[in-house]
């Protein structure tokens, strides 16, 4: 696969390391020249290809051949940038998926196709959701949304009260377009399967769409 990743800061180099460790292709498109050349005196990340060019610009951004990569990664610390990136990686070279850092969680409504996001990660609304996950029992928390917004894995600790308490995930009767992806319980991941019973205090792991989340939220909070 061939990433390239606007934005050689510390999100941007440590996504590269990850991917070219995995085995993919890499290449960091960076506008400070003296980040760049710093990068490449040290061969930091080893294996990875830099590049001093502004992506925002559609010309300079070509130079980075996006046309031919599978997925472009804006993880630059302006939204302003990270936008225009994504737009002229999905429009102007049709990218297939296109990833966007959201850095002022006020900006997050408008990281959505219009832009050419398919799926936008903000670190404070991730920290937030990480925090209820840990402190909240009966609720259903949204940890990760995907395909702008159309999917969420939310995840839910069954209280006492659960109406999916000692129910097994056949007789649950979760929409057709919801699905429990794992159940984590005694700190151990069990594997879901049909016929497994669901307990209290069992965090359950559900992928839903924005039109079924109601309803699992009530076959598992109540």
């Amino acid at each position: 696969m061939r990433v390239i990743i606007a934005g050689g800061g510390n999100v941007g180099t440590y996504i590269a390391t990850e991917l070219q460790t995995a085995g993919h292709e890499v290449l960091i498109i960076e506008v400070d020249p003296q980040r760049v050349q710093q990068a490449l005196a040290d061969k930091a990340p080893a294996g990875v290809e830099w590049l001093n060019i502004d992506g925002c610009e559609v010309t300079e951004f070509a130079k980075a051949d996006p046309s031919k990569a599978d997925v472009v990664v804006a993880v630059t610390g302006d939204d302003e940038d990270n936008l225009v990136i994504s737009l002229l990686a999905k429009q102007e070279f049709g990218v297939p998926r296109v990833v966007a850092r959201v850095n002022n969680p006020s900006n997050e409504w408008m990281f959505n196709a219009s832009w050419g996001v398919d799926v936008s990660v903000s670190t404070p609304h991730m920290l937030t959701a990480l925090v209820e996950e840990a402190v909240s029992v009966g609720s259903l928390v949204r940890l990760l949304s995907f395909e702008n917004d159309r999917a969420r894995l939310s995840e839910v600790t069954l209280a006492p009260n659960s109406p999916a308490e000692g129910v097994q995930l056949k007789d649950l009767g979760l929409p057709r377009d919801s699905s429990v992806v794992a159940v984590v319980r005694d700190s151990h991941v069990v594997v879901p399967r049909g016929d497994t019973r669901l307990g209290a205090g069992d965090e359950v792991i559900v992928l839903v769409t924005a039109e079924s989340e109601d309803a699992v939220r009530r076959l598992l909070v109540g």
